[in-house]
């Protein structure tokens, strides 16, 4: 077994209250010269594929600094310190469609980006009961109910372009949960 790639120096950078840069030296081989390599580091994070009783999918659009845009997207969010993913799950789809989770099954629980980030992305599938009476979705998120198809037509369109909310969306596929042949008619 190589003792290379070694990391020989690490540092870590407080860069807000949701992420830190880490700069990590790394050596690849014994006489070879340390290079610099950062990532970021945050919490976990989950995206949700949910359907409502009526066989419809929640989507949320809400604006997003990082491409200074409004997004459609998966309900999804951060994993708090100590919270288990599936009650995160639970937790941001009632605080972003007002849909409470019937049942929540994990679906995958991978790395967003291996070059960049230090977190993972946990994926699932939720059956919803309806709208919770009196409770309205988080401040600043407009929630639309949408068929696969529709959908597939906004991935298709570059309305929905989060690629993470894309892949946990084939993670459903797979898993049987969503019907592909929806994703799979030719565009219009």
């Amino acid at each position: 077994m190589t003792d290379f790639p070694k990391i020989t120096a690490r540092r870590t950078i407080d860069v807000s209250p949701w992420m830190k840069l880490i700069e990590r030296e790394v050596r690849f081989t014994a006489d070879g010269k340390p290079e610099l390599y950062h990532a970021v580091a945050q919490a976990d994070y989950i995206a949700i594929v949910a359907v409502t009783p009526e066989g419809l999918i929640p989507i949320v659009r809400q604006y997003r600094p990082a491409i200074e845009s409004l997004s459609w997207e998966l309900p999804a969010g951060m994993v708090d310190a100590g919270e288990d993913p599936a009650e995160t799950c639970r937790r941001e789809l009632l605080e972003e469609t007002a849909l409470p989770a019937r049942t929540v099954r994990p679906i995958g629980n991978f790395a967003p980006c291996t070059a960049r980030l230090s977190n993972r992305a946990h994926s699932f599938f939720v059956e919803t009961g309806p709208r919770v009476e009196g409770q309205a979705p988080e401040a600043g998120i407009d929630v639309k109910l949408v068929s696969p198809a529709e959908l597939a037509e906004l991935i298709r369109a570059g309305a929905f372009t989060l690629q993470l909310h894309i892949g946990t969306l084939m993670l459903a596929g797979m898993h049987g949960f969503i019907d592909f042949r929806a994703f799979m008619a030719p565009a219009r």
